[in-house]
């Protein structure tokens, strides 16, 4: 997945978490909690708490794929938490994006909610996932750099 450094994996572990972590607290938040919406608000009742099923069940796989990866980067000791929080923000601003742009208004399976003005909920949906996004993107590049001068200043082994 990655080289010895284990750089994507820890990447693609903080993305899936980040990913899961979002798509956990939307359906427990916004589905569950105030019953705002289900997945797919474009059938019956029955259908929408079906589709909240599957995207629960849909968190959980990411969840569970990222602890994996996290796990394994443990084990080899080649963790970089900053690259990993990074991947987490990226992740979770990127579903959120996704969610508020695609989902919402381009396929129309749900709104935020319903019978009010959206505007502001949209902008502060999709202004946070702008700010998520950025600030994991920030951390993915200052880890970049980072590993960037670690492996530049370390001596060549075997030259004489």
């Amino acid at each position: 997945m990655s080289g010895p450094t284990g750089s994507g994996q820890n990447l693609w572990s903080g993305v899936l978490l980040g990913v899961g972590f979002a798509a956990f607290v939307d359906e427990v938040v916004f589905h569950q909690i105030l019953h705002w919406h289900h997945f797919y608000d474009r059938s019956t009742p029955a259908a929408g708490l079906v589709s909240d099923g599957i995207f629960h069940a849909f968190s959980w796989f990411a969840t569970v794929a990222a602890l994996f990866l996290f796990a394994d980067l443990r084990r080899a000791g080649r963790l970089d938490w900053t690259r990993w929080a990074g991947g987490i923000l990226l992740g979770a601003g990127l579903f959120q994006l996704y969610d508020g742009t695609v989902q919402h208004k381009l396929l129309g399976l749900h709104q935020i909610r319903y019978d009010v003005d959206l505007l502001g909920y949209d902008l502060i949906w999709n202004v946070l996932a702008l700010l998520l996004i950025a600030t994991g993107a920030v951390l993915v590049l200052r880890a970049r750099r980072v590993a960037a001068r670690r492996v530049s200043v370390q001596p060549e082994v075997g030259r004489a």
